[in-house]
Parts: C-alpha cells; sequence; structure tokens
C-alpha cells in the first residue's frame, strides 16, 4: 500500500512538472489547473479571515519567529532554523523548535463521541499531550514517531527543546511552561497563523523562485508570489556564486522592504553511518560511488557530490521522506558491490529514516552539510542580536483559566 501510493505521488509529481507525456497525463494537468483555483480562493479566504480578526491567532507572551517559504519541496528550512537556534543560544536565549512532524507515526486521535460525553459533563477536552523530541537533555523520540527534520534539528542541537504536534499553540504552551523556553522558532511555519509571527523568514530556492509557476495542486507554490510582502526577511538559499542581481530584481516586484540574505548549503565531512567516523570532503576527488535518497530535489544532492569530485556510477532516488526497508538497501547495495564502487553516500535527511545496517561491504557515509551565509552576514547577526535585546511583550491575550478553551479552536 506505501509503495503503491509513493508511486502516484512520484506519478503527479511528474505530470505537474511535464515529464510525463501522454493523454492521461494531459487530462490530469487539465483537471488540477481547476484545483488549483479553488485553492487559491481557499488560501485567500484564510488569509482574509485572520486578517479581519474573524478567526484570532493567539500569543503567547514570547517572541515566535516563523521559518517558512511559499514553495513545497526543500529550500533548507531545517538548516536555517538549526542556523538560527544555534546564533541564540551563544546569545543567552533559550529557543525551543516547534514543527508538525510531516509525515511522522500518527498518534492515536480521541474518539468524536468521547469529545462530546466530555461537552455534555462539562469536563475539559482530552487531548493527546505533545511529543517531545528533546528535552534540550537527550533525544527521546526516534525519527518515525518525530519526523525526520524534528529529529534531525533534536540530533544536532543539544540544550535546544524540539516539540512536535499539529497544534503549535499547544506545542508551544509546552515548551514554555515545562522548558523555559524565552523564543520560539516554528519550523515550516508561513502558512500557520494560528500562533502570533514576531518576524517571518521566508526562504526562496535560487534555482526555482516560483517552482513551475501555478499553485498547488497544478504546481508547488503553496501561494501565490505576491504573498512574499508578509516576509520580514527573505533567505536566498542555494546560492553558487553566480550574480543574484536578476532574481533579487524580481524578489523586490513582491516585497520592496525587506532585507535579503544569500546563503549557500555548504558539505562540511563524510560521517560512517554505523561507526560514526568522519572523513574529509577531499575523500570524494576522483572517487567511484554510489548515491542513493529520497528528498525533494535529488538532482541536486547528486550534482554537488560531482562539484566535490566524485564519480557517481549508480544512483537512486526514493520519494520525498520515504522510509527505507532493509530489502531496499541491499538491493541497492548488491548494484553498487557489481560496479565496484569504493563508497555509498546519502543525505543526512535520509540516513535518519534508514534501517540498522550490519555486514557492510561497501562502506555508506552521509554527507553533512550546514547553512551558510555568502551575503547579508551583518543583516543576520543585526536580527539575532534584536531579538535578544531585552523588550516589553504583551501579555497572553487569554489567562490560565481560557487556556483550555484556545486549545479547544
Amino acid at each position: 500500500m506505501k509503495d503503491r501510493l509513493e508511486e502516484l505521488e512520484q506519478w503527479g509529481i511528474e505530470v505537474i512538472l511535464h515529464n510525463r507525456r501522454g493523454w492521461k497525463e494531459s487530462l490530469a494537468r487539465v483537471l488540477v489547473h481547476g484545483l488549483s483555483y479553488v485553492y487559491a480562493g481557499l488560501v485567500r479566504l484564510r488569509l482574509k479571515l485572520y486578517r479581519d480578526r474573524y478567526i484570532h491567532d493567539h500569543h503567547l507572551g514570547i517572541p515566535v519567529i516563523s521559518i517558512g517559504n511559499l514553495t513545497v519541496g526543500g529550500t533548507g528550512k531545517t538548516p536555517v532554523a538549526e542556523l538560527l537556534a544555534r546564533a541564540l543560544q551563544k546569545r543567552g536565549r533559550k529557543p525551543a523548535i516547534l514543527s508538525r512532524g510531516y509525515k511522522s507515526k500518527r498518534q492515536k486521535r480521541v474518539r468524536i463521541w468521547t469529545k462530546w460525553l466530555a461537552r455534555i459533563r462539562g469536563e475539559k477536552l482530552p487531548q493527546n499531550p505533545p511529543r517531545v523530541v528533546s528535552d534540550g537533555e537527550r533525544v527521546l523520540l526516534d525519527s518515525h514517531t518525530a519526523g525526520d527534520e524534528p529529529f534531525m534539528l533534536a540530533s544536532n542541537l543539544p540544550g535546544v527543546p524540539v516539540v512536535v504536534d499539529k497544534d503549535r499553540v499547544k506545542a508551544g504552551l509546552h515548551a514554555i511552561e515545562n522548558f523555559g523556553a524565552d523564543i520560539l522558532l516554528l519550523d515550516d511555519g508561513l502558512q500557520y497563523l494560528r500562533l502570533k509571527h514576531r518576524l517571518d523568514m521566508v526562504l526562496v530556492d535560487r534555482t526555482s523562485a516560483w517552482g513551475n509557476g501555478y499553485l498547488l495542486p497544478r504546481g508547488t507554490l503553496r501561494e501565490p508570489p505576491r504573498h512574499l510582502k508578509r516576509a520580514s526577511y527573505i533567505f536566498l538559499t542555494k546560492c553558487d556564486g553566480s550574480d543574484n542581481t536578476a532574481i533579487i530584481k524580481d524578489l523586490r516586484k513582491y516585497n520592496r522592504v525587506a532585507e535579503i540574505i544569500e546563503c549557500r548549503h555548504r558539505p562540511m565531512h563524510l560521517e560512517n553511518i554505523v561507526t560514526r567516523e568522519r572523513i574529509p570532503l577531499e575523500r570524494l576527488y576522483g572517487t567511484h560511488i554510489g548515491a542513493v535518497s529520497g528528498i525533494a530535489v535529488p538532482e541536486s544532492f547528486e550534482n554537488g557530490l560531482r562539484k566535490l569530485g566524485a564519480k557517481v556510477e549508480v544512483f537512486h532516488r526514493f520519494a520525498d521522506h520515504h522510509r527505507f526497508t532493509l530489502r531496499e538497501i541491499k538491493q541497492f547495495f548488491d548494484r553498487c558491490e557489481r560496479r565496484d564502487v569504493e563508497m555509498i553516500v546519502t543525505t543526512e535527511k535520509d540516513f535518519v529514516r534508514f534501517p540498522e545496517i550490519k555486514d557492510l561491504v561497501v562502506p555508506i557515509y552521509f554527507l553533512r552539510v550546514e547553512i551558510e551565509i555568502v551575503n547579508g552576514k551583518e543583516v543576520f547577526d543585526r536580527m539575532v542580536r534584536i531579538l535578544c535585546e531585552p523588550r516589553e511583550v504583551p501579555k497572553p491575550m487569554y489567562g490560565s483559566e481560557l487556556i483550555g478553551r484556545a486549545l479547544e479552536e
């Protein structure tokens, strides 16, 4: 069943990107094009309801920084969240990261009749507690339960609590009350409007700023490009040293005031997934390798390996967030052995979804990548400094006796 769903997902991606031709694909494109207008209307309506205060957002009494984007797919939100959390931590703040835990293991839902019975009795509605991936001292959940990105953040950020819940108002309250958080980072939070944002950091992929130009489900845009006006800061990611004047001019059509920070994904080292031995990137030069990944843009990963001098002999691309089985890994290993590759390389995001592997004939490493600011470092430092300065903040909009009601909405 899982394989069928992934095949359907991959087929849909290839249809909207015009990588598949035929009458079925053409008909599908016509249908999803019509649905994209319905989606656009719903996006406008939702924003209007929040803007005109028909639906109220919630202020938890501490700053909330949203890190998000206008498109689906990987723009680098997780490494940017890691960069910001480290910077705030160094200046004495106590950040906590809130995530929805995309494609994590589902929690058992509270049955609807249980909720009705509680309402009739006038009792507090039963709710599942948030998932604590890290309490700041240790990682408490695996990647399947927590989700890929929250698990990575928890593993790489000692001292920073990571809390997962679709209701990030509830998750934020938990982080404040249980871990003493004084600033919240909302991972993938631009579209999450229930929680009041102090700043919106919007990431734009330099290589594909607006995807294919269409809204979901016809394209990869979550919101129209004009909604970039909500950004407080714009992070232009995946810069490669080329001139960015043209794309910055395009960004300025939608937001004339937000400061722009240009950054790139910087490879740091290779790390053996079994022994955790780290080796320098120079080992890739001239080495025949196999590459395996399950990310939104696998070509970017493979081309990055080639730029580091690797000779990619074998590669396999799985669907984004694919959870690998031992059988799949062994099949890929067999292919690599037949091609006599010297090592296998995957991404850090994929590594956390690997099963336990023993008796490796070919060593396998993940590529550790961090965000590096190439232009606008002073802007980023000033932003962090402002966030860390003492400031009077409004009290929460509701007292302790109303918190339960806010969580029920």
